[in-house]
């Protein structure tokens, strides 16, 4: 199992930036993929985004494409979200997963462990 520790949420206008920060405790890190969801008031929680053990080829939800980008440091046991051009519309808890296997996945049942999630809210 490992542990997962998100932060850098927080309040920021439409337009904005925030980088989220996922850090990983516990079994071998550089062995997992890892991914970002987010789930909004009333929604089922949703896919953001994933990057495989290696780090290359990321994949994105549609929603987020070419604004958000995830990236990874090994030696840091750590996975980044990188969030520009944020609207109302990615307000949310955003939570890390991360799975025992090395590839990427999208899919919440891929991801067998999860941090408590870091409140992102974005005003007009």
């Amino acid at each position: 199992q490992v542990r997962l520790v998100e932060s850098g949420g927080g309040l920021v206008q439409a337009g904005g930036s925030l980088r989220l920060s996922c850090a990983a405790s516990g079994r071998t890190f550089s062995s997992y993929a890892r991914g970002w969801f987010r789930q909004a008031p009333g929604k089922e929680r949703e896919f953001v985004a994933a990057i495989s053990r290696g780090g290359g080829s990321p994949v994105y939800a549609n929603s987020v494409k070419g604004r958000f980008t995830i990236s990874r440091d090994n030696a840091k046991n750590t996975v980044y979200l990188q969030m520009n051009s944020l609207t109302p519309e990615d307000t949310a808890v955003y939570y890390c997963a991360a799975r025992d296997v090395g590839l990427i996945a999208t899919t919440r049942d891929a991801f067998g462990s999860w941090g408590q999630g870091t409140q992102v809210t974005v005003s007009s």
